[in-house]
C-alpha cells in the first residue's frame, strides 16, 4: 500500500506524515509506505511513469497548480486510486466531488476526522483488491483484507483476528453471537466455521489432522465433533476448486 502526500507547505507535509505514522501505530493490521512531495511536478512525473499510489492526500491551493487540476490529471491515467483533499479553503468542495475525492478536510486538520477518512480510504482501496472485513476495535473500525486473515477466534466474547503475518487485531466486547459477527465472512467461499469459537481461512490450511486443522502458522484449530465430516468435505471441495 502506497500513500502520496502533495503540499507545497513542507510543515503541512510533515504534519500529515506524522499523523499517518500515528494511525499506523493505532491500527496494527495496516501497513503502508509514504511518499512526500512539496511540488505537483514531482508527483505527476511518478504518475506519468505509471508509478501510482493507492491513496493521494492533496492540498488544493498550491503555487504551480491546484490540487483539483492535479487530481483530474491523476484520474485520467489512474481511476482506481483514492483521493483525499486537505485545504485551507472550502471553496472547492464541488470540484473535489467531480474528481471523486472521498473526503474534503479543512486545515488545521482534525485528527479524528483525518483518521476516519483514512479508514474509509483503506476500505475503498482494499475492496478493489480483496473483500474487506471491518473489525470493531477500541480505536474504531479497522478494515482487514480477507486474504490477510488466517483465522478468527471468539475469546471471552471478543474477536481475535489472527493475520497471515503473525499479528492480531482484537475487537471490543461482542454483543451479538459469534455467528452473527462473522456472517459476512461466511459468505466468502474461502472461510468456514469449524468450531463454535473458530472460523478459518481454508487457503491458510496446512493439513487436516483428525479432530483439528493445522494452519500455515502451525496453530492447531479444533474441529467440533458433529461438524468433522462437513469440514473435511468442504475443505476437499475448496482444494479441488483451486486446481481446476
Amino acid at each position: 500500500m502506497r500513500i502520496a502526500i502533495c503540499d507545497d507547505n513542507m510543515k503541512d507535509v510533515k504534519n500529515i506524515a506524522a499523523l499517518l505514522e500515528e494511525y499506523k501505530e493505532l491500527h496494527k493490521g495496516t501497513e503502508f509506505e509514504v511518499e512526500k512531495f512539496s511540488a505537483p511536478g514531482g508527483l505527476m512525473k511518478k504518475v506519468q511513469q505509471k508509478e501510482f499510489a493507492d491513496i493521494y492526500i492533496l492540498d488544493i491551493l498550491m503555487s504551480d497548480t491546484t490540487g483539483i487540476d492535479l487530481g483530474g490529471q491523476i484520474r485520467k491515467v489512474q481511476g482506481k486510486s483514492v483521493i483525499i483533499y486537505i485545504t485551507s479553503s472550502d471553496d472547492y468542495a464541488l470540484e473535489a466531488y467531480e474528481v471523486h475525492a472521498v473526503r474534503y478536510l479543512l486545515k488545521p486538520v482534525d485528527k479524528n476526522k483525518f483518521f476516519e477518512a483514512l479508514t474509509y480510504a483503506f476500505s475503498c482501496t482494499e475492496v478493489k483488491e480483496s473483500p474487506v472485513y471491518l473489525v470493531k476495535t477500541k480505536d474504531g473500525l479497522v478494515p482487514v483484507s480477507h486474504s490477510k486473515i488466517e483465522y478468527i477466534e471468539n475469546s471471552s466474547r471478543m474477536l481475535e483476528v489472527h493475520l497471515t503475518d503473525g499479528r492480531q487485531v482484537k475487537s471490543i466486547f461482542m454483543r451479538k453471537a459469534f455467528e452473527e459477527e462473522i456472517r459476512t465472512l461466511a459468505e466468502d467461499r474461502a472461510f468456514m466455521q469449524v468450531h463454535k469459537s473458530f472460523m478459518i481461512n481454508m487457503g491458510c490450511v496446512r493439513r487436516l489432522d483428525g479432530s483439528s486443522v493445522i494452519m500455515d502458522s502451525g496453530v492447531s484449530i479444533p474441529i467440533s465433533r458433529k461438524n468433522a465430516a462437513n469440514v473435511k468435505r468442504e475443505y476437499l471441495l475448496f482444494v479441488t476448486e483451486q486446481y481446476r
